[in-house]
């Protein structure tokens, strides 16, 4: 290690990434299962926005929103992987002082993209079971785009400010981040002034962001139950109740693993640091393999689709 490492400095020009700390020896052996993962992510995402585009019955609003989803999915997943292959692979750890702000900023700002995403899917579910006849009425192309452009604006001002603050801060202590990217909380610990304005404007993004939109699929939700239970027959409950069935089921999928995650940095201040690392990398990227999958396997159309040229070979 460079001693700038150790010595005083405000702007380092680069941070070294550890990887996964106490795990050096076995980076290899962990990037297989990471490799593969990212292999997945990327060909099931490809694979979804490839099927929408081509096939004409699925130009609809929940299919447009899981297109967005898609790609929320493809850039997290890009903006972690090939520097976290970089250091298992070939032991390069230096990332440049703006490249490392700029990973932060694609990570957070697109976490809070794919969150209002999930949020703007639970509506279109809410409007297609609890007012069915006006689903196409309410849902135009124009309502769809001014739903995405402000899911997308959120993404982005909301998030600015993170880059800009940790500009501004001393690094006096270090630049080594026990990471596999450029986390913010990680980059936090590095710096050596007052960081109350980032940790109230963080909880208030936070609350604005995640608290907001889990509460609104909440309602959303509590009123697509309430629909669904007045049905009269068991039958149409259920059908009608598998129409939002892998909403939920990737709802679950992304918000679980993030509260985990946060309750392990909040409270796991026990839990070893290699832990800790792994814990976050997963629930960046367990999403961006399960929703690809889920939609694929739960979906009926993309299902026939993706399957055609085997059926037609059969025939």
């Amino acid at each position: 290690m460079s001693d700038s490492n150790t010595t005083d400095f405000t702007n380092p020009s680069t941070f070294i990434l550890l990887g996964i700390p106490g795990l050096e020896a076995a980076h290899v052996w962990i990037s297989i299962p990471f490799c593969t993962m990212y292999t997945i992510a990327i060909l099931g995402n490809f694979t979804i926005l490839f099927i929408v585009k081509r096939e004409p019955s699925l130009h609809l609003p929940m299919y447009y929103f899981l297109c967005m989803l898609a790609v929320t999915d493809l850039v997290l997943s890009t903006s972690i992987l090939p520097k976290m292959l970089s250091i298992f692979w070939f032991n390069y750890r230096e990332i440049n002082f703006s490249a490392c702000l700029t990973q932060m900023y694609f990570i957070l700002s697109f976490s809070a993209m794919q969150s209002g995403t999930l949020m703007a899917m639970a509506f279109d579910r809410y409007v297609a079971i609890c007012d069915p006849l006006r689903h196409s009425t309410t849902l135009k192309n124009p309502v769809m785009a001014k739903i995405g452009l402000a899911v997308v604006l959120r993404g982005v001002i909301l998030i600015l400010p993170y880059p800009f603050l940790a500009r501004r801060w001393p690094y006096c202590r270090t630049n080594i981040i026990p990471h596999t990217f450029c986390e913010h909380i990680a980059l936090v610990k590095l710096a050596c002034t007052d960081i109350s304005l980032s940790s109230y404007y963080s909880l208030s993004v936070a609350f604005l962001v995640i608290s907001l939109d889990v509460f609104f699929i909440a309602v959303s939700y509590t009123q697509i139950l309430r629909a669904i239970f007045s049905l009269p027959t068991k039958d149409a409950r259920l059908k009608t109740f598998g129409t939002c069935g892998s909403h939920l089921c990737v709802i679950l999928a992304s918000y679980i693993p993030h509260l985990f995650s946060a309750l392990m940095q909040r409270f796991g201040h026990n839990v070893a640091l290699h832990l800790h690392v792994l814990i976050v990398n997963v629930y960046l990227l367990v999403p961006a393999i399960l929703n690809p999958i889920i939609y694929g396997v739960r979906t009926q159309q993309i299902r026939d689709r993706l399957l055609q040229p085997f059926t037609h070979k059969g025939t």
